[in-house]
């Protein structure tokens, strides 16, 4: 996409090199005649402001624009407007790439073991659960608890519960 001032400054060369009229290289061009003769006032804080962003960015070169305009109204304290500077800014290109998300590769999972016989494999149960008063407990539920006897004493024999 093509900014309104490009625009403006290829109808200007169109006018200059082809000998055509303003009005039909404004009209092609799809921008105003006022925006063709219209002539920026340059101020010496604009340069300025360039040189800071310039400076920042050197030196921070993780800062985007948010941090630099905060960095000088705060601590430098310039009073200009964030609309001014960040224009500046884009002018000067200094925008940082917007680094996308890589997404992570993942190993599939083993499949699940089958168990060839019952009792050959066993799982614990675990629960948790919020009080009133917000103290949290977890506890094994009581149909599960001779599970864990089993896990803990391997001389005892399998029993169901």
């Amino acid at each position: 996409m093509v900014r309104p001032s490009q625009r403006c400054e290829m109808a200007k060369k169109a006018v200059i090199e082809r000998s055509i009229s303003i009005r039909f290289a404004c009209a092609v061009f799809q921008i105003s005649e006022t925006c063709y003769r219209y002539k920026r006032k340059l101020s010496a804080e604009n340069i300025k402001i360039a040189d800071w962003l310039i400076r920042l960015t050197d030196n921070q070169r993780n800062w985007g624009f948010g941090l630099c305009f905060l960095f000088l109204r705060n601590v430098k304290g310039f009073g200009w407007n964030h609309k001014r500077v960040y224009r500046i800014y884009r002018e000067l290109e200094l925008n940082l790439r917007i680094k996308s998300k890589k997404r992570l590769n993942r190993e599939k999972p083993e499949p699940l073991a089958v168990p060839e016989r019952p009792n050959q494999t066993w799982s614990m149960d675990f629960m948790h659960d919020q009080l009133a008063d917000a103290s949290g407990i977890s506890f094994a539920p009581p149909h599960r608890a001779c599970v864990r006897l089993l896990e803990c004493s391997p001389n005892l024999r399998p029993m169901i519960c």
